[in-house]
């Protein structure tokens, strides 16, 4: 198999560490990825960047639920987009769409021309456009780098055959980058069925924090209350492994 480029989910500056110690291509900064990511804090961006030598690409999401925003938060969105690409991000990862699910193209030029000549990529907001053909042709139009997808279904190993299909319908013109439900286990497989030259997937294990122990009722994670005494983190020995794999 020939080498496939590996990017780490990551939610934090810990997570981005080990991603790179454990042999990553590339690191996806985020905060909140329970909520499917979520932009991270601008202190976790420099950092990021004054720590790795790998090239970070930055999460601008202002919140879960839909791609549909408000100016306000479109105004937030070009705000964190400056001060991501100040702070010397090697890339954006946005996705707006309109209120029918169809990309929101003038939206979108805003935050293209704001980020320059560093990546643009559209994440997986393309998984529920309507059309994924004519999303994908308007992407390349708008000057894209990358499109994120799990191919409209909710995970890779279900999206495969879309997946393989836009990535011959891109030809050089746009990466397609797959990620969502990929793992150690099922790696090569989805490598092999899409043939992708890139992946985005995490690899956590749990760490403990035992600062709550003193008042172990008290959650702070709303309905799901999560446990407060730990706390998923990047594992640099299953980067490690999976970076064996697809290198």
């Amino acid at each position: 198999m020939a080498r496939v480029l590996l990017e780490i989910c990551c939610g934090s500056i810990d997570d981005a560490i080990e991603a790179e110690k454990g042999g990553a291509d590339r690191v996806e900064l985020c905060s909140a990825l329970f909520l499917g990511g979520l932009t991270p804090s601008l202190g976790t961006i420099q950092e990021a960047k004054r720590r790795l030598k790998i090239p970070v690409v930055v999460m601008v999401r202002p919140r879960a639920g839909g791609f549909a925003y408000s100016e306000a938060e479109m105004a937030s969105m070009e705000r964190d987009v400056e001060a991501a690409v100040e702070a010397g991000a090697d890339g954006i990862v946005f996705g707006i769409l309109q209120a029918d699910g169809r990309i929101d193209l003038a939206r979108c030029r805003r935050i293209r021309q704001l980020i320059g000549e560093r990546q643009a990529v559209f994440h997986r907001a393309f998984d529920v456009t309507p059309d994924p053909y004519e999303a994908l042709e308007q992407l390349v139009d708008l000057g894209i780098t990358r499109v994120l997808t799990s191919g409209q279904k909710d995970s890779v190993p279900e999206g495969v055959e879309l997946i393989r299909k836009l990535i011959e319908r891109a030809g050089a013109r746009i990466e397609i980058l797959p990620g969502g439900g990929i793992q150690s286990w099922n790696v090569k497989e989805m490598i092999e069925k899409t043939g992708c030259r890139q992946v985005h997937l995490t690899a956590w294990k749990m760490v403990s924090d035992s600062s709550t122990q003193a008042r172990q009722g008290i959650t702070f994670g709303g309905a799901l209350h999560p446990a407060e005494d730990r706390f998923q983190m990047t594992d640099a020995e299953m980067v490690r492994r999976l970076a064996g794999m697809v290198k």
